[in-house]
């Protein structure tokens, strides 16, 4: 059966990304330093396009994740768009022309716009909310699990909606003060399933959802 996961970086003080994000600084301010502990990676730099990288535990745990899931969804703003409608020359994200992706890829928007083919990746933009982009990515997962990316909005809607089966958290050491907080003021109940720091000082917390 499909399940529905997040995986995601975050500071201490719950922030995913920091203050005034932008087209610039996509993650707003000294937000980029949450996913440092991941650059260096092996698992991260080759769909990357990269060579060579860190080998051990952290890889070993991005690698697996990242053959766990067959589809994505994500937020408008992670996939990079203004708020407001496309217009007519629509931008094509912060992703470049080869994604690292390589599989459907479901954007949560209010405006609608026509599918986009950039290297192995197709980005549908759905605009009937989070149930419907989920039952679409279950559909497009070829039997592996649906990822939730992110942002934050994204998460919320997803938890709201109850499909979330379990969550891994990578806490950063890292207080950011303000910016884009990960949970709404939603309730939930989790049981924590798994837990390693890594020597870069990152705690990788599992859970599932009791």
């Amino acid at each position: 059966m499909t399940s529905v996961f997040v995986d995601i970086s975050c500071s201490l003080d719950g922030y995913v990304a920091g203050a005034d994000p932008r087209r610039d600084e996509p993650l707003g301010d000294g937000g980029m330093l949450l996913h440092e502990w991941v650059f260096g990676l092996a698992a991260w730099r080759r769909p990357h396009g990269q060579e060579g990288g860190e080998q051990g535990p952290d890889s070993d745990m991005v690698d697996a994740m990242q053959e766990r899931h067959g589809a994505v969804v994500m937020g408008k703003g992670m996939f990079g768009g203004e708020p407001g409608p496309w217009g007519d020359d629509p931008w094509r994200g912060w992703w470049g022309d080869d994604p690292p992706f390589n599989e459907p890829v479901f954007v949560l928007t209010s405006h609608e716009r026509e599918p986009l083919e950039l290297g192995g990746t197709t980005f549908a933009f759905v605009t009937d909310g989070i149930e419907s982009a989920l039952d679409q990515a279950r559909n497009a997962a070829a039997g592996k699990d649906v990822l939730v990316a992110g942002g934050a909005s994204a998460i919320q809607q997803a938890l709201r909606a109850g499909a979330v089966d379990d969550l891994t958290l990578h806490v950063v050491p890292l207080l950011l003060g303000g910016g884009v907080r990960l949970f709404g003021d939603q309730r939930l109940q989790l049981e924590l399933t798994g837990m390693r720091a890594s020597p870069t000082g990152v705690c990788h917390l599992s859970y599932k959802r009791v």
